[in-house]
């Protein structure tokens, strides 16, 4: 299988360089797994993945601390590719990823390649460029958590999932974080390979089989910071009522549910529902972090009577148990 990874101006060639080690690890793995690991793909002939780094003009080019990225090709037509992959760029003056004529004709090398059925996946600022070849409108995507206010006022049309650390639709991967091409390559892996060979390469590389969702990572209320109806939401649902329903939360802001709706919609990508149980969760991580409080008196103080349901809306926002959410932080803070 071929993968094409992007170098443009900015890129991070750790990021270009661990991808393209995600997949020899994985080729080194499935031929010559662990003692004890049992895999159908042991003793496999030649590489399961053959990677090619790729630039606008075939050339080197340097990366952001002055380190020469090294180029095997250019951007063609006749290459066959099962995927093309584009890694997190340095930030420019302006705190945005940079923007230049190779990125243009990157956002339309992939848009072309992708109506080709080739597989395009970005992470973190990589992200971006997907952005500008339109491959994001109307589709579920994702990028770094302090990219997000960035990312929706460049692409108001994407359907920007906030928090989430992946995610893909119509073979269109996103990933957050400038580490995040772990992720990426982990999931392309599955994508082309199956699950089990993506467990092994994860086990080989110790790291997380599948991703966890960046809400453990980002300031609480972040996202809020970006409107003042936002925070004011915020601070109704955090210190007089965690526990309100949508159409209160409509009235204590003196607004329809209607225009509540579509505000929310507008400013986060969430339904007035989701935007509570949002904030609900990041109030229970606060409180996760307060020695001698239990987790009853967590999913109280956060407006859920019953524990079960508190544990439920915790797993599906943080893709782990409050338990385990206390124990992370708390080995965190060790």
């Amino acid at each position: 299988m071929q993968i094409a990874i992007v170098a443009l101006e900015g890129s991070l060639l750790s990021a270009i360089s661990g991808l393209a080690d995600m997949f020899w690890i994985c080729n080194q793995a499935s031929r010559n797994p662990p003692p004890g690991v049992v895999t159908a793909l042991a003793g496999s002939p030649g590489p399961l993945f053959h990677t090619r780094i790729v630039s606008a003009d075939g050339q080197p080019l340097r990366d952001p601390q002055g380190r020469w990225i090294p180029v095997d090709g250019a951007f063609d037509a006749e290459t066959a590719y099962d995927a093309i992959l584009i890694a997190g760029m340095a930030l420019g003056p302006d705190g945005q990823p940079p923007h230049s004529a190779a990125h243009t004709q990157a956002a339309r090398w992939l848009s072309f390649r992708h109506q080709t059925g080739v597989l395009i996946g970005g992470a973190c600022a990589g992200t971006f460029v997907l952005g500008e070849a339109g491959l994001l409108d109307r589709r579920r995507c994702t990028t770094t958590w302090w990219l997000h206010h960035v990312f929706k006022q460049r692409f108001p049309a994407a359907c920007h999932v906030w928090g989430s650390a992946l995610e893909e639709q119509d073979g269109i991967i996103t990933t957050g974080g400038p580490l995040s091409w772990v992720d990426l390559a982990l999931h392309v892996i599955r994508r082309l390979a199956g699950p089990e060979l993506a467990r092994l390469a994860a086990d080989i590389s110790v790291a997380d089989s599948l991703p966890l969702p960046q809400l453990l990572y980002a300031p609480r209320g972040f996202v809020n910071t970006a409107n003042p109806l936002l925070l004011q939401a915020e601070q109704i649902i955090r210190h007089a009522h965690p526990g309100m329903t949508a159409e209160a939360l409509a009235q204590a802001l003196h607004l329809s549910e209607r225009t509540l709706h579509r505000r929310l919609k507008q400013l986060t990508g969430e339904s007035p529902k989701a935007f509570i149980t949002r904030v609900r969760i990041e109030t229970a991580c606060v409180l996760l972090a307060t020695p001698g409080i239990s987790i009853k008196q967590v999913a109280g103080q956060c407006g859920y009577g019953d524990e079960t349901a508190f544990r439920r809306a915790f797993i599906q926002a943080m893709g782990l148990t409050p338990v385990d959410y206390r124990r992370r932080m708390h080995n965190q803070q060790s």
